[in-house]
């Protein structure tokens, strides 16, 4: 994909503006504390219907004192926020609700309570920078995430992973396709969750960013994708997704997700202090914010390191359990691995191979203490990359990269006139095999591809085994194979997926499951000469048409010796 599984996890990325491509150097100007001079200013006041908060810096930000809307962000004396009639806020917006405000010393905290919900905003002295936090205890209450409304026109931006509004749609009413052909939606992250740090828009001179917080209440994992921002004639928005069901691989989440940060720069990216690896929010610790667990309530996990790895691929460990989600990069030279900021309990420890889960056990974490894991190893039976294979197409990752379109898929819908024809037969030798096969099968548009290939004498003797790897599936979509047109398989049952939409919305993130078929000698043409095919159908009673009937995503696929 865009983002494919080789690429470095925690990699701090941010998407620009067309006009923003200078003022980087000047990003510490956003950093803690940044314009103390002018920190002067510090205080809030009550205008009647809002709370206002002067940072002391350049930004100036009110609060309404009815529903805990942001509905005010001046910046050097310019509005930013408000697109639509519309304030930020959170989901789309709360309601009534209780807000207060309190100072302590150079922190402002404003409160937000709505029913079981609780929602925090702070500002420091001379930082031109919001913090907030949002504790959903809950499903009483909807609120799944954080949106951050900027008025039309003040960035240029359309950006392949923005949403902007098109004239035609193109499926449901958030797909959208250009006059050019291209298409828009707000889900198309482009970005998994790991490989980013901060979202936004620069001009050159000013920059508008959200900084994310380290979703250990969020669910998916580190490789999931989620809206993150658009942009339509009316403004643009930034989201922190507090939980996102779209292709949603895990129950939902409860309880404090923070801070994550609005911030305002000079045109550079925000200070990596801001970051949700490097954050010291200490200055939080005694504010009272509902869930709040300070560092000396968190634990980490060390790893020695970890055997029996592939080194072409990159490595990532992840911790989860029902209450939270962490995870960080295995060190390319020796696996070593440490996570740090843990809240206490025993976890899972998934070791993923790119995104496939090669090894599993279990960590336990104490509050202000480091968990010491010894060397993991890797048994060669849990990485399929490792078997003898006859041929393959495509790597073991946990995901289509390298497939035909793959990369194109996080960004667009399969109807983009950037696709290539998702149709087309693969001969193995070419050369070609994987980026000639389609990333995704679809029941209604290229059911039935057929993949050539040549056994010797002996191999054409013996039964094999075909593995096909696939990495989600919508409306229960699976592969059903027919062999020389004389043996076909079983269909075979679903495994478990998401229910909802996945393909045609940026995501080949579901679960990864391997199909294996027992093909016999008699299945084989005994001519060396010839070619034998497979072709691979997608079977199910399920979906609509088109790109929205039963379909599936490929990880990999091979013949073994």
């Amino acid at each position: 994909m865009s983002e494919p599984a080789n690429r470095p996890v925690g990699r701090r990325t941010f998407v620009l503006g067309s006009a923003a491509a200078a003022g980087t150097a000047a990003a510490a100007l956003a950093g803690p504390l940044a314009g103390a001079a002018a920190a002067a200013g510090f205080g809030w006041s009550d205008d009647g219907s809002n709370y206002v908060v002067d940072t002391g810096a350049s930004l100036v930000f009110k609060v309404s004192k009815t529903n805990g809307d942001l509905t005010s962000l001046v910046y050097r004396g310019k509005e930013y926020q408000g697109y639509g009639g519309k304030n930020s806020h959170i989901e789309s917006g709360l309601g009534t609700s209780t807000v207060t405000v309190k100072q302590s010393g150079s922190t402002i905290l404003i409160s937000v309570t709505h029913g079981t919900l609780r929602h925090y905003y702070a500002a420091r002295s001379g930082e031109n920078n919001v913090y907030l936090w949002t504790n959903k205890a809950d499903a009483s209450v909807s609120a799944t995430r954080y949106i951050v409304r900027v008025r039309a026109g003040l960035f240029l931006n359309d950006q392949p992973d923005s949403y902007t509004y098109a004239p035609t749609a193109v499926e449901a009413s958030d797909v959208f396709e250009k006059s050019d052909g291209q298409t828009r939606s707000k889900h198309y992250s482009k970005l998994r969750v790991c490989d980013y740090d901060y979202i936004g828009w620069s001009t050159g001179s000013v920059g508008l960013y959200m900084v994310r917080s380290n979703h250990e209440k969020a669910s998916g994992g580190p490789f999931y994708r989620s809206l993150l921002r658009h942009q339509s004639a009316d403004g643009g928005g930034l989201y922190e997704i507090l939980y996102y069901g779209e292709n949603q691989t895990e129950a939902q989440r409860f309880g404090l997700q923070g801070p994550y940060v609005i911030a305002f720069t000079d045109g550079g990216a925000p200070s990596s202090s801001l970051y949700h690896a490097n954050l010291a929010t200490s200055w939080a610790d005694s504010l009272g914010i509902s869930g709040y667990v300070a560092a000396s309530g968190r634990g980490k996990v060390a790893g020695v390191g970890i055997t029996g790895r592939d080194t072409a691929f990159p490595y990532t460990v992840g911790l989860a359990n029902p209450a939270a989600q962490y995870w960080g990069s295995a060190r390319s030279s020796d696996g070593y691995f440490s996570v740090a900021g843990v809240l206490p309990g025993t976890y899972t420890l998934t070791v993923f191979k790119g995104e496939l889960a090669v090894h599993t056990s279990s960590v336990t974490v104490t509050a202000g203490a480091t968990t010491t894991v010894n060397t993991l190893a890797i048994p060669s039976s849990n990485d399929p990359g490792n078997a003898s294979a006859i041929w393959r197409i495509g790597d073991w990752n946990g995901s289509p990269s390298g497939f035909k379109n793959a990369d194109l898929m996080t960004y667009a819908h399969p109807s983009d006139s950037r696709a290539a024809p998702w149709t087309g037969n693969v001969v193995i030798g070419s050369g070609s095999e994987t980026s000639s096969f389609p990333c995704y099968l679809w029941k209604d548009v290229n059911s039935g591809i057929i993949v050539y290939f040549k056994l010797t004498a002996a191999q054409a003797a013996a039964a094999h085994t075909l593995r096909i790897g696939v990495t989600t599936a919508y409306a229960n979509g699976r592969p059903q194979v027919v062999v020389n047109g004389n043996w076909t398989s079983a269909v075979p049952s679903p495994p478990s997926q998401p229910s909802t939409r996945s393909l045609t919305v940026g995501s080949y993130r579901g679960n990864n499951h391997t199909f294996t078929y027992s093909v016999p000698a008699s299945a084989w043409l005994t001519d060396t000469s010839a070619y034998n095919t497979l072709k691979i159908y997608v079977a199910s009673g399920s979906g609509s048409a088109s790109f929205l009937s039963a379909g599936t995503s490929i990880d990999a696929i091979d013949l073994l010796t």
